[in-house]
């Protein structure tokens, strides 16, 4: 299996330091979070001088910018223009830096809005950028979160959009904590269009999700791990920690638990 982690762990972070950690620490690959502020300096408008220089950095390392979170988001069609053609930017990024994966979001949708017309909006933004992520070597990943925890309704969207180019960023936590279907029912309904994976632990306290080490929450990564392993899954499992402890703690050990899960 294969391993990264996005910058929310170390947002102070540049590129060259996180390069570096993932280094030191076993980790296979990177996840920059664009538009967030951190540290890193990837971001969109990058000269061209200086996304040449961070690619080449990370291929000299051997830690390859596997993934590019983004915030774009499709769901609400008032907005749904202007993410596609952010969307589209994004991707132009990731071509420029070797990425091969950008995450995006389905989104909330207004009240006013159904369901089923919510997943024709989702399909058919996806779709508009289908045949550039195709040309430029990137697989756009819509993730299970949001309005979108439910894996059904993600399949659906999968379905229609039918292009190798578009996947699922697979959280394994929203499903499970949002009570829509257990790691293995996810797995089952997605299986055929995961490209990317997000791993965490946590648990829900006075209604709020709290962070704790693999193991200690309410999530069965070991289970996650057997599945992926089990269907040859050749992408990256990606640990993202907002807002928890120093990189320093959480990010040697996280790794070595998830591992230790391999059978």
């Amino acid at each position: 299996m294969k391993y990264s982690f996005m910058s929310f762990s170390c947002p102070e972070l540049s590129l060259d330091d996180m390069l570096s950690v993932a280094k030191r620490f076993g980790y296979d690959g990177i996840e920059p979070r664009l538009d967030a502020g951190h540290k890193h300096g990837v971001e969109v408008g990058l000269a061209e001088s200086v996304s040449d220089r961070f690619r080449a950095k990370s291929e000299s390392v051997g830690i390859p910018i596997w993934c590019l979170a983004t915030s774009c988001r499709f769901a609400d069609p008032g907005d749904s223009e202007k993410q596609v053609e952010e969307a589209l930017e994004r991707i132009e990024l990731a071509g420029e830096l070797g990425a091969h994966r950008i995450r995006v979001f389905g989104g909330r949708f207004p009240d006013d809005v159904s369901r089923e017309d919510a997943i024709q909006q989702v399909s058919e933004s996806l779709g508009k950028l289908a045949d550039r992520a195709r040309e430029r070597d990137v697989v756009v990943c819509m993730e299970t979160h949001d309005a979108w925890c439910n894996p059904v309704h993600v399949a659906e969207v999968m379905e229609r959009v039918d292009h190798p180019n578009i996947g699922v960023n697979w959280d394994i936590m929203h499903p499970v904590r949002n009570g829509f279907a257990t790691i293995e029912e996810s797995f089952e309904t997605l299986s055929g269009w995961v490209k990317h994976v997000h791993f965490h632990d946590g648990v829900v306290t006075d209604g709020k999700l709290q962070l704790v080490p693999i193991g200690e929450g309410t999530i069965d990564h070991r289970a996650a791990v057997g599945l992926l392993k089990g269907a040859n899954y050749d992408g990256y499992l990606s640990g993202e920690w907002i807002g928890w402890e120093p990189w320093s703690a959480h990010l040697p050990r996280e790794l070595a638990t998830m591992k230790g899960y391999e059978p």
